[in-house]
C-alpha cells in the first residue's frame, strides 16, 4: 500500500493515456459532480425506523480519551446539545512489515460523525490510513460510507493511490506458502456508489468502479507472473491493467453503527460489469454478495457487549480475459478485512466463498477492555481446489481498547493463525 513520490500516477501526463482511459476519466468526473444534484433534488420520503434497541447514552463507558483526562487532571465543560453532527475522531499510529521486507509507518484514522438527527440518521463514517516505509512505498487510502439527513441515501466511497508490491500464490491451491512471488505494481482505485432508500433498510441504485495497476512486474530474479501462474490475462512483465465498469446495487442495512455494529443486519448485492466502451480490453462481469448479523446475547439497557457476529461473502468473476489481479482473492474485498490468519492473496481464483464467526465480550463492566475469538474458512476455485469441496480454515482471539465510546472506535489488536501462516494484525474499528 504505497506511492513513491516519482511515480507515474502522480506525474500523469494525458498523452501518456489510452483514448479510452481518457474518456473513462471524464467520465468520471461527470458522474461525481453531477451526484450532489442527484441527491438533493429527492423528496424527503418517510423517515426510516431504527431496528436497533442500543440507547446513546455513554457515560456509564470507559474508553482512552477518559483515562488521558483523568492521569492529566483535564476538565471539559459539557458542551450544549445539538443535533448530533458532532465528529468523532479516532487516529492510531503503528508500524508494520511490508511485503519484500522493511517496515512502514501507519497511521489509521477514523472519523464517525451524524450528517442528521441521531433519532433517525445513522453515523457516517470515513478512514483514512496513510502508511509509508521510507523507500519510495506508501498508500493513501480513503473510505467513507455516508449517511445523509434521515438516512435517505447512502452513498459509499473507495480512494487508493499506491506502490503497492504483494506476494500472489498463483490459482487455486497452485503453490505451497514458501513458493510465493512478489508482485510489484502502481495502482489507482476510484469506487464510488450511491443507493437511495426505497422502504424500511431497503436501498439501491448505481456505482462506477475503476481498478488501474501499472506496471505489474516481478524482480528480474524471479520467474515471469505469466509463468508462474500459467494465467495470460494481465500477468505479462511491464503491462498494464485497467478495469472499469459500472455496478448495480441492492443493499439491506439495518446497523445504527458501521464502525462498531452492536445488533442488525447487512446484506448486500453486486453486479458489475466491464464492457469494452469503458476502456476494457473485453467484456467481463463480476457478482459480489455480503451478508453479516449481529446476535446479542443480553437484551439489557447496559452496554456490556456479549454478542455473535457472523460474516460471509460469495465473489465470483465471469468472463474469459478477467485481469489476473482482478480475480477473486482472499483480503481483497472492499475492506481488505477477511482471511485473519492468512496472507493477504493467500487463495485466488475465479470463484471465492467466505465465512467467518467471531464471539464478542467485554472484560470489564465500564467496556474499556474486552476480547473476541474468532474462526473463518473460505474456499477458491483453481488448480489442486474444487470450489466448494477444499476449504481452507483459520482462526485466532483478539483484545480490545475503547478508543473513542461515543463512535464506538476500539483498538483492536488480533492474532490469527492457520495451517502455514501465524500474524498479528493492529487495525482501529471492528474487522466487520
Amino acid at each position: 500500500m504505497n506511492l513513491s513520490p516519482g511515480s507515474k500516477i502522480i506525474k500523469c501526463n494525458s498523452k501518456l493515456l489510452p483514448e479510452k482511459t481518457r474518456r473513462v476519466l471524464t467520465f468520471l468526473m461527470l458522474f461525481a459532480g453531477s451526484l450532489p444534484c442527484l441527491l438533493y433534488a429527492q423528496s424527503p420520503g418517510n423517515v426510516i425506523e431504527r431496528d436497533s434497541t442500543i440507547k446513546g447514552d455513554t457515560s456509564k463507558l470507559l474508553d482512552l480519551v477518559d483515562v488521558g483526562k483523568r492521569l492529566l487532571h483535564i476538565r471539559i465543560r459539557k458542551p450544549e446539545p445539538t443535533e448530533g453532527k458532532t465528529i468523532y475522531f479516532s487516529a492510531l499510529p503503528f508500524s508494520t512489515q511490508v511485503p519484500g521486507g522493511g517496515a512502514a509507518l501507519v497511521t489509521s484514522t477514523t472519523a464517525g460523525f451524524y450528517l442528521g438527527d441521531r433519532e433517525d440518521t445513522y453515523m457516517s463514517r470515513v478512514t483514512f490510513t496513510p502508511y509509508w516505509n521510507f523507500k519510495k512505498r506508501f498508500g493513501l487510502p480513503i473510505r467513507s460510507y455516508i449517511w445523509l439527513r434521515q438516512n435517505r441515501w447512502v452513498i459509499s466511497g473507495d480512494t487508493r493511490l499506491m506502490v503497492y508490491p504483494q506476494y500472489t500464490w498463483g490459482l487455486g491451491r497452485q503453490f505451497e506458502e514458501d513458493d510465493k512471488l512478489l508482485v510489484n505494481y502502481s495502482y489507482l482505485r476510484l469506487y464510488q456508489q450511491a443507493l437511495k432508500r426505497l422502504s424500511h433498510g431497503f436501498f439501491a441504485g448505481i456505482g462506477y468502479h475503476i481498478d488501474y495497476r501499472m506496471r505489474v512486474r516481478t524482480n528480474p530474479e524471479d520467474p515471469l507472473l505469466a509463468d508462474y501462474t500459467g494465467y495470460p490475462y494481465g500477468t505479462a512483465q511491464l503491462s498494464n491493467s485497467f478495469s472499469s465498469g459500472l455496478s448495480f446495487n441492492v443493499l439491506f442495512d439495518t446497523r445504527n453503527n458501521t464502525i462498531n455494529p452492536l445488533d442488525g443486519y447487512y446484506v448486500s448485492l453486486q453486479y458489475r460489469v466491464n464492457p469494452p466502451f469503458l476502456g476494457n480490453e473485453d467484456l467481463w462481469k463480476s457478482v459480489y454478495v455480503d451478508f453479516r448479523k449481529y446476535i446479542r446475547f443480553n437484551q439489557t439497557a447496559d452496554h456490556k457487549q456479549n454478542m455473535l457476529a457472523v460474516w460471509s461473502y460469495l465473489w465470483k468473476a465471469m468472463g474469459h480475459k478477467v485481469p489476473y489481479l482482478d480475480l477473486p482473492s482472499i483480503g481483497w474485498e472492499d475492506y481488505n478485512r477477511s482471511g485473519r490468519g492468512f496472507d493477504q492473496n493467500r487463495y485466488r481464483g475465479r470463484s471465492l466463498f467466505y465465512v467467518e464467526a467471531e464471539y464478542r465480550r467485554d472484560i470489564t463492566s465500564n467496556g474499556f477492555l474486552g476480547f473476541v475469538i474468532f474462526a473463518n474458512a473460505n474456499t477458491v476455485s483453481g488448480p489442486k481446489s474444487t470450489f466448494l469441496i477444499s476449504w481452507n480454515p483459520g482462526a485466532g482471539a483478539g483484545l480490545r481498547i475503547k478508543m473513542n465510546k461515543r463512535s464506538g472506535t476500539n483498538i483492536a489488536l488480533n492474532y490469527g493463525f492457520s495451517k502455514d501462516y501465524r500474524g498479528i494484525k493492529l487495525t482501529l474499528g471492528e474487522v466487520f
